[in-house]
């Protein structure tokens, strides 16, 4: 299957660099690109990419908007596309929110190439793209910042049963799905099973969104023992 991505980014040297990066994978095609967030939301609903590619600071409309609009589309609007942010920095109080609004996940503008074509299919395949390790990392730091006021995530989670709760821990203590397996002697099968129907219950789009989740409930706290 092919892979339809659009980059959105207000310097056209990085968008003509990155267009002519992965159009020359064999799964992937590039059908648009836009010079601003508001551009890039009129190019998606148009052409109905897989991936955005998603610059954090332009002017118009920013990132962190657009990824709103594409997320969170309004009545009538079908299409939502997976998001993942460019940004030079790597913690980066945009990126937090757009993983909160649904995006899945971040890549530094100068990563290596072969990052960003593995992004982009990690995101295509509906997986987060941040490394659990790293997800905790990054969360566990903006969250011990800024700790979230709200108690709804507390409540949402007695929707989960005991097991679902369990593993929905140990996402946000950085284990893989392997490493979660082990832990709670299951096969790996049965682990993407109740992680699907955790994500389902707490209507998050994927693991990013899922370790965001634990923190804002108290589930897990910055500092807390793996």
């Amino acid at each position: 299957m092919t892979i339809r991505v659009i980059i959105v980014d207000d310097q056209a040297m990085v968008r003509a660099g990155f267009a002519a990066l992965l159009s020359a994978q064999a799964d992937i095609d590039v059908v648009g690109e836009a010079p601003d967030g508001r551009e890039g939301v009129r190019v998606s609903r148009t052409v109905h990419p897989d991936v955005v590619l998603m610059d954090v600071r332009m002017p118009e409309m920013d990132g962190l908007a657009a990824a709103r609009e594409l997320l969170a589309p309004p009545p009538g609007v079908v299409h939502r596309p997976k998001v993942l942010m460019l940004t030079t920095f790597d913690i980066d109080d945009y990126v937090y929110e757009a993983l909160r609004a649904g995006a899945s996940g971040f890549l530094l503008k100068d990563a290596p190439p072969a990052d960003l074509i593995a992004a982009v299919r990690v995101v295509a395949s509906g997986e987060a793209l941040l490394a659990p390790s790293v997800t905790r990392r990054l969360i566990a730091d903006f969250v011990q910042q800024r700790p979230a006021p709200r108690r709804d995530p507390a409540l949402r989670l007695k929707g989960l049963t005991p097991r679902e709760t369990e593993v929905l821990e140990l996402i946000a203590r950085g284990l893989s799905n392997q490493e979660i397996a082990g832990h709670l002697v299951l096969a790996e099968q049965t682990v993407k099973t109740h992680i699907g129907r955790v994500l389902a219950k707490l209507d998050l789009r994927d693991r990013a969104q899922a370790v965001i989740f634990a923190y804002e409930a108290g589930l897990v706290r910055p500092g807390d023992p793996h």
